[in-house]
């Protein structure tokens, strides 16, 4: 059973002629990692935005664990939320500059009323932070402080305080240059192994996809037009805008 997923899901934005996501079907399993995969105006944030559960599809549905996400079922979405942690694109906006580590990283704690103490507070604070190769020491700085990479490692430190099931990762590398483009999807990996996590990565660069995911979704317009394992989408793609998408994308430096 898919720990989320969504169901023919369209989304209409108000006026718009056209869907912006349009009956799009897609799983995250356990332990998996899930790439999507577009151009801009493809649907890839759409998707990601209702799987969040910051927006409510137009047709279709959000299942989490199984059951369709209910709008007004408040201790589901509360569930939810404790479990589907946003990773997002860009380290330098996504942290307040105002507030030191240690409440950036607990404040997921605070906002979903996770009941701890001060010190066992502190505690999953520093645990988060280790498994994110950041010491204690991070914990009274504040971001301005770190480079760009150790802020996104903040930022996945903050994601993973809460023990979530799954990540959902926005753009997670592309403000990062490509050596630490690439230490963040080893970290991402491993997390993903050691945690038994499952991971959504939406990325406009294939190759972070081909790094990092289990499993490709290929959007085009608003729809779904390829998916599959991501070895066998990305060495022998049957869809010529996947094809385009391959040829025209600049590379990470790991092949599929």
């Amino acid at each position: 059973m898919s720990v989320l997923a969504l169901e023919g899901a369209t989304y209409r934005y108000r006026g718009a002629t056209e869907a912006a996501l349009d009956g799009v079907s897609l799983a995250v399993e356990k332990g998996r990692s899930l790439g999507i995969v577009g151009e801009s105006g493809s649907g890839k944030t759409t998707a990601l935005r209702l799987l969040l559960a910051l927006t409510t599809p137009s047709e279709g549905q959000v299942l989490f664990d199984g059951e369709p996400l209910l709008r007004r079922n408040s201790g589901q979405a509360r569930r939810l939320r404790r479990a589907v942690q946003p990773v997002f694109q860009d380290p330098y906006a996504s942290l307040d500059p105002r507030m030191r580590v240690d409440r950036i990283v607990a404040e997921p704690l605070v906002s979903l009323g996770v009941e701890l103490d001060g010190a066992r507070r502190r505690a999953r604070v520093a645990e988060s932070l280790a498994e994110v190769g950041l010491d204690a020491e991070a914990l009274g700085r504040y971001p301005h402080e770190f480079s760009g990479g150790q802020r996104q490692r903040i930022a996945i430190a903050r994601a993973l305080v809460t023990d979530p099931a799954v990540l959902i990762a926005d753009e997670p590398v592309s403000a990062l240059d490509v050596t630490t483009r690439i230490e963040v999807i080893e970290l991402l990996d491993r997390l993903r192994r050691e945690r038994g996590l499952s991971i959504v990565m939406v990325s406009h660069d294939v190759s972070v996809v081909a790094a990092l995911c289990d499993d490709v979704l290929v959007l085009q317009g608003g729809r779904a037009v390829e998916s599959g394992p991501t070895l066998d989408v990305l060495s022998a793609p049957r869809e010529p805008y996947t094809q385009g998408l391959i040829a025209a994308i600049p590379r990470l430096g790991v092949e599929p």
